[in-house]
Parts: structure tokens; C-alpha cells; sequence
């Protein structure tokens, strides 16, 4: 048997590649968009990729499935709960797949969506314990799935029926299989799909009998109150990943790098596009243009651009050009795709066009404790869980997937400062907040670690 697990740790995603060697015969589940890395595994292992598995219909990221059924001829598999709109094969709770000696069994285990599905993967079929189990967002390791996102706001089912029906799936199925079992999910830390996920990218099912808190809830309804409350906010971009993945959609051409304009060609476009300026915070800070969002590359990128960047928008990249068709594949694994071209010359453009161009405000803590604390409005951009930790006097919290919507909460003509955990998350918030035509912004630099290193560091200096 071939096993192999693709980690994307930008969005904490994990897929997986699943062949036998005595066939050739190979699926792919749960894939990401941009899924050349699962074809180039099948020819090196020479395998034909016959079936796409999808646990459930995603929301953090826009999946392969079409892309894969457009390339290799796969067949598209979901649990026989899921509404497509496009050709599928449903698959049935206890039907297992033969790719020879390999053998997959489907579970349906209804509760973080309406329809998820997990697939019990052995290596040989009459095997009495399993390789090992492909959970996607039922179980994780450290946690379970959600079952509040708005990927199952259609449905008509509350967060609590949803999370009772959790509560059966993995008490009467999945923690039925051998403690030996190897569990294999969909995500690990960082995902939005639950709030104590692992760093460890497997386990096992006895481990996560005996050490995750969700399933060592006393009882039925303590598992709901768990698993309901406290969750992380819900990033922005999910209900239109979640909608479109049930969709028929144009697919994703990872190998077109995105066309040079020229800056008269992005002017031309005015307001209508969304300038994404994909340098570090400081490069940023030291000159941009007017307008322009500030996402950098090495954070978490797509999802902190699917926060801010409205789906329906024009793109145009602007950075480094060696770095446009990265910076374009990453965010159509969300499914931005509308990335119009890349910005011609930015270096040559920041020296000779002085008027199309700014610089941000960045304050040390020392800064920002000088100023008027009654003249600011000071902006928290963590999540509600972070700031459990300490906050700054008088800090108003609208996390950064809630910005665009909760910007209305602010006046425009006084000063904003914007603060997250390390200074990353500040920048991105303040330029949006610029972009949108705020006089008066600000970002916190270090942001609130700095800001409590430096309260410590006064206290004792006995300031």
C-alpha cells in the first residue's frame, strides 16, 4: 500500500493519497485545489487516480475534486447526504471500495456538517485491525469538529442537534473501531474548525480515547456545551468556500502566472479591484501605494486575505513578480480567483510617482503610551480567546475576520490604532482600514506581547 499524507501548513490542511501496489489503482481524499502534487505521486508510483473522496463539503478552502475529475477522468465520491451540483457518486454508510488488495469502508458520521463521511482504510480486507481511519473535521487530534459554521446555515439544523449528532457519530462509530487504529484528519493547528487542535498531525483512536477533551465530556449534554461554546470567530470567507464547493465552478490553471500591468492599466481599473500588496509589514510600512491591502506572503495568507477581500472583487497582486503565481494559487485555494494581473515596476513606481504613494504609521508601545489614551480608538484584531489573556485599556475587540463588517463601529475622522498578538495581524487590519478611507490609522508594533514587555519592563524600572 502507498499512504501518503500532504500537509499544507498555510491552511493546516491534510489530504491524502492512497494506492495498491498490486493494482495501481489509487484515490486521492480530500484534496487541495491546486492537485498536480497528487498527480506527479501517481506517476512516480505509476497508479491511475480513480476516485476523489470528499469527508464533507470544505469551508476553510475550495477543494480538487473538480480539477482532479478534469485531469485523471476520477470519480467525485461524498456521503449520500451531500447536495452537489455537479455529477457524484454517494457513498453509503458501511460500503467499502476494493482497489485489490487495499480496501476502503465509509462511515457516515453526520454532526460537524449535516454530511460528513469517514473513510476506514485497510490494507488488506479480511485485516481485524484497520490501518487506519481518514476522520476529516469529525475528529481531530486534541479535538473534534465544530458544529456552528455557517457550512451548514442551509440546513435548517441548530448548532446543538448538530453537535448531538456528533456526540453519536463518534461515541457509536467511530470510537468503536481497535484502539490501534491510526486517525488521519483533515486539519491540525491553526484551523478555524476547532479551538484545541494539535500540533501532532496523527494519532491513534485509544490516544484520542484517552487525552482529547471533547470526547472525555462526562455525558451527551456536556459534550454539546463543549463543543458549542467558546469556538473561534468564523473566518470570513467560509460561507462562500462551503457554497462553492458544492458547485459546478471554473477550475484552477495552477501553472498561468498572472499578466504584468502597468500602472495607467491598474489605474484604469479604479475602485472596482483590490490593490493586495504581498510584502513583509515593514516593506509596506515604508512605501506603498495609496489604496493598497497589506497581506503578507508568509503568514497565514489566504486565510488572512479571505478575511478581508471581498470574493467578488478584481485583484491585482502587488510585490515581488517572482512571487505572483505563488501568491495566485494560494488564494484560489480559497477560491479568490479573480486575481486580474500583477503590478509592473513597483520599485520604479515608489520613486518616481511620489504622489501615488504612502507610507504607514507604526508605533512602538512607548509611542502609543505617550498619546492621548481618551483621543484614540484602539482596536484588538485578535480572536475573543486571545485577548482572555489581557488586553489594552479601553481596547474595543472586533477580530480580523469580522473587520469589514465591524469597521461600522468605529468613527473615521478620529485616530485608530490596531493591535494584534505580534504585529502581523495590526498591519493587515490597519491598511484595510486606510483603504477604506480612515484619515487617522495606526498599528502597534510587536503588538501586545510588546506592549505587556513593556508595562514589565517599567515596573521594574519603577515607572
Amino acid at each position: 500500500m502507498i499512504f501518503t499524507q500532504h500537509y499544507l501548513g498555510c491552511l493546516s490542511h491534510g489530504s491524502y493519497f492512497i494506492g495498491d501496489e498490486t493494482t495501481g489503482r489509487a484515490v486521492v481524499v480530500d484534496p487541495r485545489r491546486d492537485v498536480q502534487v497528487y498527480l506527479d505521486e501517481a506517476g512516480a508510483e505509476n497508479m491511475k487516480i480513480e476516485r476523489v473522496i470528499e469527508t464533507h463539503l470544505h469551508a476553510d478552502f475550495l477543494s480538487g475534486h473538480l480539477e482532479l475529475a478534469a485531469r485523471c477522468g476520477a470519480v467525485i465520491s461524498f456521503g449520500d447526504a451531500a447536495e452537489l451540483e455537479f455529477d457524484a457518486e454517494l457513498l453509503q454508510h458501511g460500503q467499502r471500495l476494493s482497489l485489490g488488495e487495499v480496501t476502503l469502508e465509509i462511515l457516515a458520521t453526520p454532526g460537524h456538517t449535516p454530511e460528513p463521511i469517514c473513510v476506514v482504510v485497510y490494507e488488506r480486507p479480511d485485516d481485524a485491525v484497520p490501518y487506519g481511519v481518514l476522520t476529516g473535521d469529525t475528529l481531530f487530534v486534541g479535538d473534534v469538529g465544530r458544529p456552528d459554521l455557517l457550512a451548514s446555515a442551509g440546513s435548517g439544523l441548530s448548532a446543538d442537534t448538530l453537535a448531538r449528532r456528533l456526540y453519536h457519530s463518534l461515541h457509536d462509530i467511530v470510537l468503536t473501531l481497535p484502539d490501534a487504529t491510526r486517525v488521519f484528519p483533515a486539519h491540525g493547528a491553526g484551523s478555524a474548525c476547532g479551538k484545541q487542535l494539535s500540533e501532532e498531525r496523527s494519532s491513534t483512536i485509544g490516544e484520542q480515547r484517552r487525552t482529547n477533551h471533547a470526547l472525555l465530556a462526562p455525558d451527551e449534554d456536556s459534550f454539546v456545551r463543549l463543543v458549542v461554546e467558546g469556538q473561534p470567530v468564523k473566518p470570513h470567507y467560509f460561507e462562500f468556500d462551503a457554497r462553492r464547493n458544492r458547485e459546478q465552478r471554473p477550475l484552477l490553471d495552477e501553472s498561468l502566472e498572472p499578466p504584468l500591468l502597468d500602472v495607467d492599466e491598474v489605474l484604469e481599473l479604479g475602485g472596482a479591484c483590490v490593490l493586495l500588496d504581498t510584502r513583509e509589514p515593514a516593506d509596506f510600512a515604508a512605501g506603498h501605494l495609496r489604496g493598497a491591502i497589506n497581506v503578507g506572503l508568509q503568514g497565514r495568507f489566504a486565510e488572512w486575505a479571505g478575511d478581508v477581500v471581498d470574493a467578488a472583487r478584481d485583484i491585482v497582486l502587488v510585490g515581488d513578480p517572482a512571487a505572483a503565481l505563488e501568491a495566485k494559487v494560494r488564494l484560489a485555494r480559497i477560491g479568490l480567483d479573480r486575481v486580474v494581473g500583477q503590478l509592473r515596476g513597483l520599485d520604479e513606481l515608489l520613486a518616481a510617482a511620489p504622489d501615488l504613494v504612502e507610507m504607514s504609521s507604526r508605533l512602538t508601545a512607548a509611542q502609543l503610551s505617550a498619546l492621548p489614551a481618551d483621543e484614540l480608538q484602539i482596536v484588538d484584531v485578535r480572536s475573543p480567546g486571545e485577548a482572555v489573556g489581557g488586553a489594552l485599556p479601553g481596547a474595543l475587540c472586533i477580530p480580523l475576520p469580522s473587520l469589514t463588517d465591524g469597521m461600522k463601529e468605529l468613527d473615521p475622522a478620529r485616530p485608530v490604532v490596531t493591535y494584534c498578538a505580534s504585529g502581523y495581524r495590526s498591519q493587515i487590519a490597519a491598511s484595510v482600514l486606510r483603504a477604506a478611507g480612515f484619515a487617522d490609522v495606526s498599528d502597534l508594533l510587536g503588538g501586545y506581547e510588546a506592549w505587556r514587555a513593556a508595562g514589565a519592563m517599567a515596573s521594574r524600572n519603577g515607572s
